[in-house]
């Protein structure tokens, strides 16, 4: 069993593409690839997954408590022959500008994992080596292993970039990805189109692993990762043997809601949860007998007019709300839980009007940050006055804040701003939160759920 971590000197510079591509290639070429994700992110996974056949899963050190990182890691990496962490933003970006935490450094270190390194030599040649030695220099504790250089435009530019780099810091150069915008993928507001609406093609990854066998030393990256020392674990947050199903939860899976942190799932399942998923978009009534319903986030926004035609799910969902049943739901699922969705040109859209706010498209702007929460009343995840961190990463905006009596939480770490909305039993909130960041967080959603 082998690790590596791929990190990039900052955002923008490959490293999804890079890291997409490497896992998709020692994948067809017969090694068995778990991927990761550092950092909280849904949509860089989901390209992770569509190539390795085997579920990403998010390591976020900020989120998450260090020792449940390992465990976390330790859970998936021994049923593979290399695991692969795809990094987030630079190398030693993170939660905070004085400390360490949230950052893909952070996570290798945790892990003990070699590092390799994506920079960006498009507008630049023998100047790359004094970057890479700067990122060498600066936490000597990181191992980086490796450089891979993105953009290299010829073999005259890679021989204006390689051998100054190698010199300079003593890491060598595994490989370059070229100037190709075919190997480039779609974006819209949040980033990275999720693979679960087609957008990775066959030819695209064909093409991908094509150049990445062509130009990259992938025989050198496994020797690398086998440098990886595991470091031992013990089970912090999943029970020693799965519990048998006491609760039935519907959870929202399809284009419009596949924003769940797969570790999540997972410790419902193990804490005595039957998940059974269904559509909002293509299904016309709920699962029969569920005790709970999860709706996670997505993009509700780009499947509003089908979302707004299935009336008869939107009524089987007010329907269950107005019953007692619990409902927990995440960004995209509040949004979904609301009278309508105005988009970008104005167009109101019916949603499930379980609450009277409407989400705003128009005049949109990005809200983006991790949150340390309180709750403010005793809900699926959280019992009162019990605190978690999450995030929050939307472009949506409410209509209306939520009154006294509706509050979720309260978000310490901005000067206890109120956030989110309840009614009978149904909760809402933007703020996406990673069940592993708690101990208790799951046993509580299936306690609520059974408790009904």
């Amino acid at each position: 069993m082998g690790g590596i971590v791929i990190a990039g000197v900052k955002s923008g510079v490959g490293k999804t593409t890079i890291a997409t591509g490497i896992m998709a290639a020692l994948t067809r070429a017969g090694h068995s690839v778990q991927p990761f994700k550092a950092g909280p992110d849904y949509i860089d996974p989901s390209y992770h997954t569509s190539v390795c056949n085997k579920v990403s899963r998010n390591l976020d050190s900020w989120m998450l408590d260090e020792k449940v990182i390992i465990e976390l890691y330790n859970r998936s990496s021994s049923k593979a022959d290399i695991s692969i962490i795809e990094g987030v933003m630079g190398l030693f970006d993170g939660h905070s500008n004085l400390n360490e935490e949230g950052s893909t450094a952070h996570v290798s270190k945790l892990l003990n994992l070699p590092v390799i390194l994506v920079s960006d030599a498009s507008k630049v040649a023998r100047s790359i080596a004094a970057e890479i030695l700067g990122f060498k220099l600066f936490d000597p504790k990181v191992k980086i292993a490796g450089v891979i250089l993105n953009g290299v435009s010829s073999e005259r530019h890679l021989e204006f970039c390689k051998p100054q780099i190698e010199e300079t810091t003593g890491i060598p150069v595994l490989g370059y990805m070229p100037r190709r915008p075919e190997l480039i993928q779609p974006e819209r507001h949040l980033g990275l189109i999720p693979t679960v609406e087609g957008t990775v093609a066959n030819e695209w990854v064909d093409c991908l692993v094509q150049q990445i066998k062509t130009s990259i030393n992938l025989n050198k990256i496994i020797a690398i990762s086998k440098e990886a020392h595991q470091v031992r674990s013990e089970p912090l947050i999943f029970p020693d043997n799965n519990i048998d199903p006491e609760v039935k939860i519907a959870i929202a899976q399809d284009h419009a809601f596949n924003f769940y942190y797969q570790d999540s799932l997972d410790l419902l399942s193990a804490w005595g949860a039957e998940l059974i998923p269904f559509s909002p978009i293509l299904d016309t009534k709920l699962p029969e007998d569920c005790d709970g319903i999860y709706i996670g986030g997505g993009f509700p926004e780009v499947y509003a007019e089908e979302l707004a035609a299935n009336h008869l799910m939107m009524n089987s969902i007010k329907k269950a709300s107005d019953q007692n049943t619990p409902i927990y739901a995440e960004c995209g699922g509040l949004m979904y839980l609301g009278k309508d969705i105005i988009t970008e040109d104005g167009t109101n859209l019916p949603m499930s009007e379980v609450f009277r706010y409407q989400s705003m498209m128009t005049n949109a702007k990005l809200t983006l940050g991790y949150r340390e929460i309180q709750s403010k009343i005793h809900n699926p995840i959280l019992q009162k006055d019990q605190s978690t961190k999450g995030h929050e990463f939307h472009w949506s905006y409410l209509n209306e804040e939520p009154a006294e009596k509706q509050v979720m939480y309260k978000i310490l770490n901005q000067s206890d701003r109120t956030e989110g909305f309840h009614k009978n039993k149904t909760y809402a909130s933007y703020i996406h939160i990673h069940l592993a960041s708690n101990p208790n967080l799951a046993q509580n959603f299936i306690q609520f759920c059974n408790t009904k």
